[in-house]
């Protein structure tokens, strides 16, 4: 499983979007700039979160974008799922694929799904709440 530019783009926007809450509505370029990302890129990003609901625009004078939700309903499984492809480790488990014609005999179709339960499980317990806090992201590693 590799996170593309995207899911990492969507997560600073929604941790930026959290942490300026209070600002109201923020517009594309604040963000863009914030973010060190093109406006352009983030454009497709940014509709992508609204088309799902996870933000709301605002057209026009004093327009921009903000979350629907607090901080703490969003998470990192929620927004990585939406713009990735897949989160399953290896193809024969990904949602909508038609069963491997080995299924019935393959020794590692247990291990590969216990992995992507574990994925789904880890960062579906991380908000953008606890990502908000400084340092946070060394605090989710498991051994």
């Amino acid at each position: 499983m590799l996170i593309s530019t995207k899911g990492r783009y969507a997560l600073r926007v929604m941790i930026d979007l959290a942490e300026h809450q209070t600002d109201g509505f923020i517009p594309l370029k604040v963000i863009a700039e914030r973010q060190d990302i093109s406006e352009k890129y983030l454009e497709s990003i940014i509709k992508l979160l609204v088309k799902a609901r996870l933000l709301t625009g605002l057209r026009g004078k004093g327009g921009g974008y903000r979350l629907t939700m607090a901080p703490e309903q969003y998470t990192v499984g929620d927004i990585l799922r939406l713009t990735e492809e897949s989160l399953a480790p290896v193809s024969c488990i990904e949602r909508g694929v038609d069963s491997c014609p080995r299924a019935a005999e393959c020794r590692t179709l247990s291990m590969w799904q216990g992995l992507a339960g574990v994925i789904n499980e880890y960062l579906d317990n991380i908000t953008i709440a606890d990502l908000m806090q400084p340092g946070a992201a060394g605090d989710y590693y498991v051994i």
